[in-house]
C-alpha cells in the first residue's frame, strides 16, 4: 500500500505546481457556468412546459459541475499511459514490483484530485455570493450532505474505473484515439455533462439512470440538489457500488489477459 501512496503523493505534488493553468481554468469554468445558467434561465422564463427541476436546484447542479469539472471531466486521459503501451515502454512498468492496474488507478486519482483542489473552492465561493436563484446553496439537510459526499467519492471511483477500461483497450488496438473519442462522447452525454439527465425524455431516462455513466457525477449532484432523496438516493448509491465493483473486475480481467499476450519489440 505504501508504494501506491507514494505514487499518489508524487503525482499530486506535481499537479499542484500548475497554478497559472488552474487560474485560467477557474475563469473559464466560471464564465461557462454563467453562460449555461443564463441559457437555461431564458428557457425557464419563456417555456410553457413544467420543467423537471426548480431553477435553484439546476443552479446548484451547474455550479457543482463547474467546480468539480476536473474531477469528472470525461475527456482527460493520462497520455503517459497510452504512450507507454504504444511505444513499448510498458516493459519498464512490468519490471517494477507493483500491480499495474493499481498504479495507474492511483495516478489517475491523484491528478484529478490536485486539479480539483486548485479550482473547486474559488468557484464555489464566488457562486455562493451570487444573487438568487443564480447562486449555489447548501444541501437542504445534513443527511443529504453526507449522502452527497459518499456518492461523490463513489462516482469519482466509478469514473476512474471506466477510464481504466479505455487505457487497457490500447493493448488490443493499433491506436487508442478511436477508443478515447468514443468513450469521451458517450460518457459526456450520458453522465449529464451536456444536458442534466432529469431533462431527458421520460421514455429513456429510466434506462439512462441504470448505465454506469449516470453513476459518476449525475448521482451525487442530484442528491445535493434534493432532486434525489430517501430510498431513491440509497438505491442510486447501491447502483454506484455495483458499477464500481463490475468495472474494476472487468478491468482487472482484461489487463490480466492483455499482459499474458503483450509483446514488446525493440531494445
Amino acid at each position: 500500500m505504501r508504494k501506491y501512496l507514494f505514487f499518489f503523493k508524487i503525482r499530486l505534488i506535481n499537479g499542484l505546481q500548475y497554478r497559472a493553468a488552474a487560474f485560467a481554468g477557474i475563469l473559464t469554468q466560471f464564465f461557462w457556468g454563467g453562460m449555461t445558467l443564463l441559457m437555461f434561465w431564458a428557457f425557464y422564463q419563456n417555456g410553457k412546459n413544467v420543467f423537471p427541476m426548480e431553477f435553484s436546484s439546476l443552479s446548484n447542479y451547474i455550479w457543482l459541475k463547474q467546480a468539480l469539472l476536473a474531477m469528472f471531466m470525461a475527456w482527460y486521459f493520462d497520455n503517459d499511459i497510452f504512450n507507454s503501451i504504444t511505444s513499448g515502454n510498458i516493459a519498464y512498468e512490468l519490471c517494477r514490483p507493483v500491480d499495474l492496474y493499481n498504479m495507474w488507478f492511483t495516478k489517475n486519482m491523484a491528478i484529478r484530485i490536485c486539479r480539483t483542489l486548485l479550482r473547486c473552492f474559488p468557484i464555489i465561493l464566488v457562486a455562493a455570493f451570487l444573487p438568487e436563484p443564480f447562486n449555489v446553496s447548501m444541501p437542504d439537510t445534513a443527511l443529504a450532505g453526507m449522502m452527497f459526499l459518499l456518492s461523490l467519492l463513489l462516482g469519482f471511483l466509478v469514473l476512474i474505473a471506466f477510464s481504466m477500461l479505455v487505457y487497457i483497450s490500447a493493448f488490443y488496438t493499433v491506436s487508442p484515439t478511436g477508443s478515447r473519442i468514443l468513450a469521451t462522447s458517450v460518457m459526456e452525454f450520458f453522465s449529464g455533462a451536456v444536458i442534466p439527465l432529469p431533462f431527458f425524455p421520460d421514455s429513456i431516462r429510466s434506462i439512462v439512470y441504470l448505465l454506469p455513466f449516470a453513476s459518476t457525477s449525475n448521482t451525487p449532484f442530484l442528491i445535493y440538489t434534493g432532486h434525489m432523496s430517501g430510498a431513491e438516493a440509497i438505491n442510486s448509491i447501491a447502483l454506484q457500488l455495483f458499477w464500481l465493483a463490475a468495472l474494476v473486475t472487468a478491468g482487472r480481467m482484461l489487463i490480466k489477459n492483455a499482459l499474458k499476450k503483450v509483446i514488446v519489440q525493440g531494445g
